[in-house]
């Protein structure tokens, strides 16, 4: 396994070069002059030149090409256009808010929907599985702003239960008072779909021959669900999981904008509207590389969840 690992990491260098560079060409010829967009309207040509040399724009492309390399390794991306706080800086006080919204999105959306589809799957066939199923569908057509505005005005605005927004410094208070809410949401949201597909990674697997063997020697159905059908369709679980998570991390910045969410979601919102490059350069190059790393703790989640798989 280790030599799968350090081939997977050096495999992973070339994808995130081409990362690199796809981000900053485009940026470079396709975002604007960060020159004029940092001296505004007003600015003289004298004063865009001026930020322009403070930028190194006046540098050869490969020279400029480096300056962002190092950026990259260093973690330096400097200040943000707009509030000037070092970009760095911004990471570390946004990402835990971040974090204590997402996490338990993916842990419940994962947990229930496992739950879910394996129940579902149990009762295959029946007129409770083709409810279950009309329910799912109509669920999933639905926008999630129309989960949003009809679980603040319920839950918040009419019975009182959860603030509509707020942020306190006590990650404890957070989990208790202001996430549950669009956590919540945000969980009712994707139940409908993750239940949807588990059940049918759950058919696949009963449909199988090794379950058909099991029933011939008489093991309950039960303990063909939990132990052998669930072992088997946990490879194609964890995959949509890694697939997923990206997305799961975008889907919280939407959250943190609809909440009023200190994170690092509406931090990149704002700095979309405002241009501010250095903070969209980071997150772009960083999300890539989380992609990456999740990509490749899958693989060698695989290994543990069934010991058979082997890893070339």
């Amino acid at each position: 396994m280790l030599t799968y690992f350090l081939r997977r990491l050096l495999q992973m260098i070339p994808t995130l070069i081409g990362v690199v560079l796809l981000v900053f060409f485009l940026f470079k010829y396709f975002g604007g002059d960060p020159a004029e967009i940092l001296g505004g309207l007003q600015a003289t040509p004298e004063q865009i030149e001026s930020i322009r040399t403070e930028l190194g724009l006046n540098e050869p492309v490969r020279v400029q090409l480096w300056m962002f390399v190092t950026k990259v390794v260093t973690f330096d991306w400097g200040s943000s256009w707009a509030t000037r706080e070092p970009v760095l800086e911004i990471f570390k006080s946004r990402l835990p808010a971040t974090l204590t919204v997402m996490i338990p999105i993916l842990l419940l959306e994962v947990a229930l929907g496992i739950v879910a589809g394996m129940a579902v799957a149990y009762v295959r066939g029946t007129l409770t599985d083709r409810v279950v199923m009309i329910v799912c569908t109509i669920a999933m057509s639905i926008s999630f702003l129309v989960y949003v505005i009809l679980g603040q005005y319920v839950f918040a605005f009419q019975l009182g239960w959860f603030p509509v927004q707020g942020w306190s410094a006590s990650t404890a208070t957070n989990l208790i008072k202001f996430a549950p809410l669009p956590v919540f949401l945000a969980v009712a949201v994707s139940l409908g779909p993750y239940t949807r597909l588990y059940r049918s990674f759950f058919l696949d697997e009963i449909n199988q021959d090794y379950v058909r063997t099991a029933r011939a020697k008489g093991v309950g159905e039960q303990r063909i669900l939990f132990v052998h059908v669930l072992r088997n369709a946990m490879i194609p679980i964890l995959t949509n999981v890694a697939t997923h998570l990206p997305s799961v991390f975008i889907g919280s910045f939407l959250i943190e904008v609809f909440f009023s969410i200190p994170g690092l979601g509406r931090e990149v919102y704002t700095a979309v509207n405002r241009s501010d490059y250095p903070v969209i350069e980071a997150v772009t190059v960083y999300l890539a590389v989380l992609t990456m790393a999740i990509n490749l703790l899958t693989d060698l989640l695989y290994k543990v969840v069934d010991p058979r798989v082997v890893l070339k």
